[in-house]
């Protein structure tokens, strides 16, 4: 492949040869789309429907639905489709899309996710100024600048990733357009995009610490709580989230910092299913399982429901 222009395809490798082996894939990858897709839809209901979440941290939680949702929507829809009708072909736009989408989401999350920890922070150490510091205004400004952030970051990715000439067979060695893969194709050191990931792994790495400085900050205003009733409130709200955030970050840094190997692996497949499909999938689960507002908010839809009916 020499030069590959809008007309070019690309194979993706990341998929098992055998039937069996490719309805089982199919099939796990669409339980997984259905666990997210019902379980954000469902926040994203509460939140917008119910007034008792009309609060900073529920919106939060909402717009954050609304990126799991459409993160898990630019990989896997294809990749189910690709095992069941045995075509792993992606055309140049469908994969220039894939990069523009997985960053504009993935930069999105990070930056959202550092809000609902500053959020977190706020609410647990400074309660008498949560109103003022959180006001509607502000949240509205630091979710806008959330997206903002993964729309600047999308372009450059993008545009760096496919401005320079590619070579060699287009063969990616996952199940969707990963930037590592598509780097191992060009002709040359993509110097501008090293740079790019550089600089975007030097923010999210920033936007991990601001994540463990607040929660530190928490932890140490939880110890000196009395009652244990707080105590577990708090607990359950942030460790959960800490956990998210660890496992999406430190999967995507080892994808982007690991030399490529000469042929794709289990690992690699399993590393790039950690930072794509687990998060959106485990965060409606992780956020509302043992949220008392969020089940309160289920068993008033249901009441509104059945008194509908």
């Amino acid at each position: 492949m020499d030069n590959l222009t809008s007309g070019g395809t690309f194979f993706l490798l990341g998929f098992a040869t055998t039937l069996e082996l490719r309805v089982l894939h199919a099939a796990l990858f669409l339980l997984l789309y259905l666990a997210s897709l019902l379980g954000n839809l469902l926040i994203i209901t509460l939140t917008t429907k119910d007034h008792h979440l009309h609060t900073p941290m529920y919106f939060f939680l909402g717009n954050l639905s609304v990126l799991d949702l459409c993160l898990i929507s630019v990989t896997v829809p294809k990749s189910i489709i690709s095992s069941v009708m045995n075509d792993n072909t992606i055309s140049f736009l469908g994969c220039v899309s894939q990069v523009f989408f997985f960053f504009l989401l993935a930069t999105t999350e990070v930056a959202l996710l550092t809000v609902m920890s500053y959020d977190r922070y706020v609410a647990i150490c400074h309660p008498l100024r949560y109103e003022l510091i959180m006001s509607p205004g502000a949240c509205m400004q630091m979710a806008a600048s959330s997206w903002a952030s993964g729309v600047v970051n999308a372009m450059l990715h993008t545009t760096a990733t496919f401005s320079a000439p590619l070579c060699g067979p287009p063969q990616v060695q996952t199940f969707f357009c990963d930037v590592p893969q598509l780097l191992a194709l060009a002709c040359s050191y993509n110097i501008g995009e090293l740079v790019i990931i550089g600089l975007s792994l030097l923010l999210d790495f920033g936007c991990f610490m601001c994540i463990d400085f607040s929660y530190i900050h928490i932890c140490l205003a939880v110890l000196r709580m009395r009652s244990r009733e707080s105590k577990s409130k708090a607990l359950s709200t942030c460790l959960p989230h800490l956990l998210v955030v660890t496992l999406f970050l430190s999967s995507g840094f080892f994808a982007y910092l690991r030399p490529l190997p000469k042929s794709p692996s289990l690992l690699d497949l399993l590393v790039s299913v950690f930072y794509t499909v687990v998060p959106p999938t485990m965060n409606p689960l992780i956020y509302s399982m043992r949220n008392k507002d969020m089940k309160a908010a289920l068993k008033r839809l249901g009441r509104t429901g059945h008194h509908t009916s």
